[in-house]
């Protein structure tokens, strides 16, 4: 996503993120499917911390970090983390956070990897990127960008949805799985990502496959460890990866 020229578009635009950025503080710890995917992250996160290193001295970047609930996370589990994101208003929303929450080893940004300076080359441990690339311009440099300002040697935690979740069958087929209870719980975030899917800014959407996702992570440069169906109904992949030593 990025930001319209013409004022009108701008001004929605941020009304736009302004109200994503609300629904999403409301809905994120009330969404138990949230909540089991950042335990996923930081799981695999915290495998990937080298023997004897302090989890202060793994940097770790979240790429479209919205309003910075799972970048907050990541810092509260002790790793030194920075969140960036190109949308100014839910950057600020998570840069209230940092300071509500005294976080020192945190920092939010604005910005936008693919320009290809906003960090140098190798300045990461890890970087991770939630729900991001279905929405993004570029994924596929995106990826690049992610494996440049890795270091070699190390991790990425990519999770993107396959398909379009705001469908009925999506509701049915938990419905038939979990029940009635399941389902309206889902409702929760369901209606609201409709209605930010149905008003925002036409990128994409880049839904991707196992097969897709796996040539686009290697295409960028990565060695894929684990690739496993995740979040709502499976409806998203998450994959593991690695940058090579050099």
């Amino acid at each position: 996503m990025k930001w319209k020229v013409d004022p009108i578009h701008g001004w929605l635009d941020r009304m736009l993120s302004v109200g994503y950025g609300v629904v999403y503080d409301y809905v994120y710890p009330r969404f138990s499917y949230y909540q089991r995917l950042q335990r996923e992250v930081r799981d695999l996160v915290e495998a990937a911390v080298p023997a004897r290193v302090e989890r202060r001295d793994v940097r770790v970047l979240d790429l479209g970090c919205g309003p910075g609930n799972f970048t907050c996370a990541l810092a509260e589990a002790g790793f030194t983390v920075t969140g960036l994101d190109s949308y100014a208003a839910l950057v600020g929303a998570a840069k209230e956070k940092r300071r509500a929450r005294h976080l020192a080893n945190l920092a939010f940004r604005q910005g936008e990897l693919t320009r290809g300076n906003t960090f140098r080359d190798g300045a990461f441990d890890q970087v991770i990127s939630i729900h991001s690339l279905y929405v993004h311009p570029a994924p596929d440099r995106l990826l690049r960008e992610a494996h440049r300002v890795l270091k070699p040697g190390g991790h990425a935690v990519f999770v993107n949805h396959t398909r379009q979740i705001g469908q009925w069958s999506t509701l049915r087929e938990i419905g038939r799985r979990d029940g009635l209870s399941a389902v309206l719980h889902c409702l929760l975030w369901v209606l609201p990502n409709s209605i930010f899917e149905a008003t925002r800014e036409r990128i994409g959407p880049h839904y991707w496959d196992e097969a897709t996702f796996s040539a686009q992570v290697r295409r960028a440069g990565f060695a894929v460890l684990d690739m496993r169906r995740t979040f709502l109904g499976d409806a998203s992949l998450l994959v593991w990866a690695r940058k090579a030593e050099t």
